[in-house]
């Protein structure tokens, strides 16, 4: 994992990488620090913000005019009546297509697909692996030995089932992640959620047993987390009762909890304000490098971090709040999101710069720059290996990996051997404390993921690669560029037959996110190979501002006042796509999910004359209530604060709910959402039907009663929401 690692968030029926702002030590590399994952902050069901026993925010004087509010209340059997029969319409609708099934089973039989690379994290002699298939709907974790790894079939050594888990407990258990204690690797921190929620529980775990812990650590559910110091110590960040939480709806206090004592006698270590975002703490186990941090985020790309020391004091490691930090080993890493100046020396936004850690915190401020951005670079994400600094960096959109290596004299920059020139590639360590070795994936939209092995240096070999989950033959990637309303060059990928006819008649998906500094990169996706392009769709993915394509300028050029720059550009897309004959308003559709879900909002009520279709999924829709809907309030830094006058004057433009209107005619849309969804809010789905159905438009709606944000806890419920939309897509375009 990088400090800007590549976790995988599948936002709609495609994987879209997304960067990890979230204080956690990497399995092979110290502390990686810096904003938070986005979307995952979002306040569990049983942590809502300003809410009753039932999950209903409290209603102000402002929402007595809306008559959909309580479509809020999540689990109300009113609620949930009216889920179903809008339910049972879309299925109706889309079920009962007779291309329906056949696409559910081809999508079900990829998810489930034992030729899927399992991809692997190393903690002492073993790499480690969740896995789902079709006989383990919930998954096993299980491990194996890098020599049997190498095989095509290697033999694996499952550690928990979490199917027989949850049928003994009688719980919808939902893999969550897990925690190693080094240096043996005997007992781990497992975190497990109900149902896909971001809610959930960790518990201790003793690997030689193949058990849990009886009286052994355990954090109950709620938003937070839990992380080793030592065998009978760990930090715990939780909802420890009232005022404990931000008004984020997230752990606003760190504690150091001993084993053998109640959590209620955990100290504090560090308490934060009821408006900062999120209050974390963690150890850093690098044999030699022994080090306790404590994170205070305030906002997105806004965080303060303090090392602690033995005796329970702070030292703040004194670079902007904007920057993101990584420690590894002897080196402080610092990723500027704003232009810096320290010590007579100017540095750039987007810039990479490394110290020691120990000289900068004895006041030494001399920094060599690892890479510093141009006007089409940016730094995609970096890692450390044991001698080593591997850079990933986007060229217009596309890979980049360089290795950075230290002779005392300076760093020297050099391509990494072996790593192709094309494709969407992503290196990280095997085991940063012990080698140079790293793995290697490259990717795009119509080559199978291969999973490489190499040692810095040296070619890497192949280890496995995805099988071809449909027929690309004749299908092409190229990227264009859409010009912007305020002149801004805005990227796209199209992927098409080649030579395709530019008679404006093809089937079109447009998709996009735009926010949060994400980048959207070609990756490939066997369900929309086998749904849509093999088919004769045309593909099309837009890298607009409120991204991360082009570094911070590009996320911040659409932040606030500026967003509408982002739906601009997404349009400009649009109408590029329609100006070159590719597709027709008649045959263009979008979709998005979560951010995604609110740029799709606003092509509709934006520009219901440039679409025909949408697919809107688990979205943001009502801008006015957003920052009281479970954790909205974190991510008032990314669209302002609806509460100050001055600030809902410019949201209120970009506010899908407030802004649909009875009297124009918009595409057709399908809403899907889940009950369980603890990041966004379900209401903005719910009530956004509610309207436009009241309004006489076309619209279908489709929850699904479990599975978080991602929509699913399975690989069916997953295949059933992306068949759905691909079937409503068929019929619309």
């Amino acid at each position: 994992m990088t400090s800007r690692g590549a976790i995988r968030l599948q936002v709609a029926e495609r994987f879209v990488y997304v960067k990890v702002h979230v204080m956690k030590r990497s399995s092979t590399a110290g502390w990686l620090v810096s904003g938070f994952w986005v979307c995952q902050l979002m306040a569990g069901l049983s942590g809502y913000v300003l809410a009753d026993d039932k999950g209903v925010p409290a209603v102000t004087s402002e929402d007595t005019n809306d008559p959909h509010i309580w479509l809020e209340n999540v689990t109300d059997e009113k609620s949930l009546d009216w889920v179903r029969a809008r339910n049972a319409k879309a299925e109706a609708k889309l079920q009962s297509d007779p291309q329906y099934q056949k696409l559910y089973d081809d999508i079900l039989s990829i998810l489930d697909s034992e030729a899927r690379i399992p991809m692997v994290s190393k903690h002492g002699d073993y790499l480690y692996n969740f896995w789902r298939d079709k006989q383990n709907e919930r998954g096993l974790w299980r491990r194996t030995t890098m020599d049997q790894y190498k095989f095509a079939n290697p033999t694996w050594d499952v550690i928990l089932d979490l199917d027989k888990l949850g049928a003994e407990e009688k719980e919808n258990w939902v893999w969550h992640g897990v925690e190693m204690l080094r240096p043996d690797y005997k007992r781990c921190l497992i975190t497990l959620s109900r149902g896909g929620a971001d809610a959930d529980v960790t518990r201790e775990f003793d690997l030689e047993k193949r058990e849990f812990v009886k009286d052994g650590f355990v954090r109950p559910e709620a938003k937070g987390g839990m992380g080793w110091i030592d065998l009978d110590h760990v930090f715990i960040m939780t909802d420890f009762g009232d005022g404990s939480m931000t008004e984020s709806g997230y752990p606003r206090v760190a504690k150091l909890w001993k084993r053998g004592t109640p959590m209620s006698a955990a100290r504090v270590i560090y308490e934060g304000e009821l408006k900062d975002m999120a209050i974390s703490a963690g150890h850093d186990d690098s044999p030699g490098f022994e080090r306790d941090f404590v994170r205070r985020a305030i906002a997105f790309y806004n965080d303060e971090l303090y090392q602690l020391k033995d005796q329970g004091s702070l030292r703040k490691i004194d670079v902007p709040n904007s920057a993101s930090k990584a420690v590894f080993h002897e080196y402080l890493a610092l990723e500027l999101r704003e232009p810096w100046e320290v010590a007579g020396q100017k540095y750039k936004a987007g810039s990479l710069l490394l110290t020691n850690f120990d000289k900068f915190m004895s006041g030494q401020r001399q920094f060599d720059v690892a890479f510093e951005p141009s006007e089409n670079t940016a730094l995609s994400s970096f890692s450390f290996t044991k001698d080593y600094v591997l850079l990933n960096v986007l060229e217009d959109v596309k890979n980049r990996i360089y290795v950075l290596s230290n002779n005392g004299t300076g760093w020297k920059r050099e391509p990494l051997v072996g790593a192709p020139a094309f494709g969407t590639v992503n290196v990280s360590p095997v085991d940063a404390e012990e080698s140079n070795e790293f793995f290697m994936t490259t990717t795009d939209y119509l080559t199978p993921t291969t999973l490489s092995y190499g040692v810095v240096g040296q070619p890497p070999e192949k280890l496995k690669s995805l099988p071809a989950f449909f027929d690309a033959d004749g299908l092409e990637i190229t990227q264009h560029f859409a010009t912007s309303d305020d002149g801004t060059r805005v990227p796209y990928f199209m992927v098409a037959k080649k030579n395709l006819k530019l008679d404006g008649s093809h089937p079109t998906l447009l998709y996009g996110y735009g926010g949060f500094e994400i980048s959207l990169q070609p990756s490939y996706s066997g369900s929309v190979g086998r749904a849509w392009t093999s088919k004769g769709g045309v593909y099309v993915v837009a890298n607009i501002r409120g991204g991360g394509e082009y570094g911070p300028r590009w996320h911040q050029a659409a932040l606030k006042s500026n967003r509408l720059r982002a739906y601009e550009d997404f349009a400009a897309v649009g109408k590029d796509l329609i100006a070159r004959r590719v597709t027709s308003t008649r045959h263009l559709g979008v979709q998005g999910g979560s951010n995604g879900g609110l740029l799709v909002g606003n092509m509709v009520t934006l520009y219901p004359e440039l679409f025909h279709a949408a697919v809107c999924q688990v979205p943001l829709l009502d801008m006015k209530r957003y920052n009281k809907l479970l954790a909205g309030a974190s991510w008032m830094a990314e669209y302002g604060n609806p509460d100050i006058p001055e600030e809902w004057a410019y949201i209120q433009k970009f506010s899908p709910y407030q802004n649909v209107k009875q009297d124009v005619k918009y595409p057709t849309v399908l809403f899907t959402t889940s009950t369980r969804d603890d990041r966004v809010h379900p209401g903005h789905a719910r009530k956004m039907m509610a309207r436009m159905e009241e309004y006489g438009h076309n619209v279908l709606y489709w929850e699904n009663i479990e599975g978080g944000h991602g929509g699913a806890a399975n690989n069916k419920q997953a295949a059933t929401m992306q068949a759905l939309a691909y079937i409503f897509l068929k019929q619309q375009l």
